[in-house]
């Protein structure tokens, strides 16, 4: 599994389309993921450390597994299939057992931040839909990320159906 931090969210035009930006930890590769509206705004509020008048939905799923004893372990974004990304969530239940659930990476994402879980892609998933920057030192970072903003102008979802 490769490591991933959530960039940003931002929205793609001109479909108007929520992504969350995803960067391996260790190299050049970020990962864009389609969600929705909805998740787009949970995940940039998690980020941001916005804490809305009443706990939204993943809000209200932390506290639930606080109180039942459980925990977030981990995040894995683990393939890409029909246009479709899927997303393991690695819980651990009071008895302290690893319990693996499916769920859409866009929640998964949303609920890891809120728990400060870790957020990682199998490397298949990194291949298939991983889109390679790299970045010859830190003076370009900002051409490089201007580049890929221009990419994300230019791609739809589509794209990434096999």
């Amino acid at each position: 599994m490769i490591r991933v931090e959530v960039v940003g969210v931002r929205v793609e035009m001109p479909s108007n389309q929520p992504i969350v930006l995803l960067k391996e930890i260790d190299g050049t590769r970020f990962l864009p993921i389609w969600v929705g509206a909805v998740e787009a705004t949970a995940i940039a509020f998690a980020q941001q450390g916005v804490l809305p008048p009443r706990p939204l939905t993943h809000d209200l799923m932390k506290d639930l597994l606080e109180k039942l004893g459980g925990e977030v372990v981990a995040v894995h974004l683990t393939e890409l299939r029909e246009g479709v990304f899927y997303a393991d969530l690695i819980v651990k239940n009071s008895a302290k057992e690893e319990l693996t659930l499916s769920a859409r990476p866009s929640d998964a994402i949303a609920l890891a931040l809120r728990t400060n879980s870790s957020i990682s892609a199998t490397e298949d998933l990194m291949k298939e839909a991983g889109i390679e920057i790299p970045g010859e030192d830190t003076t370009h970072a900002n051409e490089e990320v201007e580049r890929f903003r221009e990419f994300l102008d230019n791609i739809n979802p589509e794209d990434f159906v096999g």
